[in-house]
């Protein structure tokens, strides 16, 4: 049963989380959207002690392995943990060690042996990074178009991975250090669409991989964005994730699309602790300027701009209610597809929204740098892009209702 009071257990971490975003996160957040590819080496090294010091787990994706409470609150401490982070900045909480979209992939769709293997690396006293590499420069939501390769050398018996990856999220990162890994996705059969796909670990210091870009974003500048590009990148079999084999049905595609299940709600999770940043901010702004919100008021008696902030607070609260019922789910092991894409929509809408609101309202002051309204405004889209953009996620949910497949409703 979803319960609306927040876990005892999960209350205690919050108490840290806040004191982190508000000392170690506001301060400097606008330093580092100005130093675009500067690493926040000293909030990443405090994390990686405090996150150790909450539990083990931190904000791993990975998060219903090795988390003390057990995994029934395991995906919604992360999200919680992540909505506070992400209130302090969301491009520093993307800076997280301890597991991001890589450690995901490898506990949706990995065996036990690699789950031990890798998720275990985050566990240990230096900062890890990982990421995902789906992204590539003909293929974006459309899966199906992935053209990188891995043909199985039979002789030494490794996958040869050829192919450029795009906007791959801490790609140079999880690079740098010999424990950081990335996930490829790959076919292994060109011929054979979706059946083809399978996801291969590719561990940093590996022969034939090569970061070759970073991007300058609109948002999010914190966080590096990476090109990667593998040119007969050798890797162990056993780092292939699900069957190396081609089968009849979708079933290794749609193991590795397990993953969003659980990655969709938590990027939804980022963007509630940044609109919920911009409404704070902006009530205080209009509090400082002699504007109260005068709750209880019939709504022909409100002013517009208090129409908008009310409008604004429940656009927040059913998107939260939405993440907590995909991440409740995931952690009592039902299916949550359907509730996992729709919280990502909502969310990405919603943050969207409101600090584009927040700007308009505050005028000259929201479209100023000395505030950090206009930095969320440009932080906030990318909650609705990454992990799905808004169309793709809106399509798995009318196809879910609907009982289409993709052939039907694309």
């Amino acid at each position: 049963m979803i319960e609306f009071e927040v876990p005892e257990k999960i209350a205690g971490v919050m108490n840290v989380i806040e004191t982190v975003a508000v000392n170690m996160m506001r301060p400097v957040a606008r330093y580092f959207d100005e130093n675009e590819h500067e690493i926040p080496w000293d909030y990443i090294n405090f994390m990686q002690t405090a996150t150790k010091a909450m539990g083990g787990g931190g904000t791993s994706m990975a998060a219903g392995s090795g988390n003390k409470e057990g995994p029934r609150l395991a995906y919604q401490r992360l999200a919680f943990m992540v909505e506070g982070l992400s209130w302090g900045d969301a491009g520093l909480y993307l800076c997280m060690p301890g597991g991001m979209l890589g450690s995901a992939a490898v506990a949706a769709a990995g065996n036990d042996e690699q789950k031990e293997r890798f998720l275990k690396r985050f566990k240990g006293d230096t900062p890890v990074f990982d990421a995902m590499c789906m992204t590539e420069p003909q293929a974006g939501s459309d899966t199906s178009a992935i053209r990188a390769t891995a043909v199985l050398d039979k002789e030494t018996n490794e996958w040869i991975l050829n192919g450029e990856k795009i906007f791959v999220t801490s790609g140079h990162k999880a690079l740098l250090d010999s424990k950081g890994f990335i996930v490829v996705w790959a076919t292994i059969d060109p011929s054979a669409g979706r059946r083809g796909m399978r996801s291969f670990v590719v561990e940093a210091g590996t022969p034939g991989v090569q970061v070759t870009k970073l991007e300058h974003k609109l948002g999010i500048r914190a966080s590096d964005t990476a090109s990667i590009v593998l040119q007969d990148c050798r890797v162990p079999f056993t780092n292939i994730l699900g069957s190396p084999t081609v089968e009849t049905s979708t079933k290794g595609f749609k193991g590795a699309m397990a993953t969003f299940d659980a990655t969709r709600p938590i990027v939804a999770a980022q963007a509630i602790g940044l609109a919920r940043a911009t409404l704070e901010l902006l009530k205080e702004m209009l509090a400082e300027n002699g504007v109260t919100i005068r709750y209880g008021l019939p709504r022909q008696k409100l002013t517009s701009v208090e129409k908008d902030v009310m409008d604004m607070e429940i656009q927040l609260r059913t998107a939260w209610l939405l993440v907590i019922k995909a991440v409740w789910m995931m952690d009592n092991g039902k299916p949550n597809s359907l509730e996992s894409s729709m919280c990502k929509v909502r969310a990405g809408d919603v943050v969207t929204k409101i600090t584009q609101k927040a700007v308009e309202i505050m005028g000259p002051l929201g479209y100023s740098r000395e505030y950090l309204l206009e930095k969320w405004f440009r932080d906030a889209k990318i909650s609705d892009i990454y992990e799905g953009t808004g169309q793709i996620n809106r399509l798995v949910v009318a196809r879910q209702i609907l009982e289409y497949r993709s052939q039907d409703l694309s």
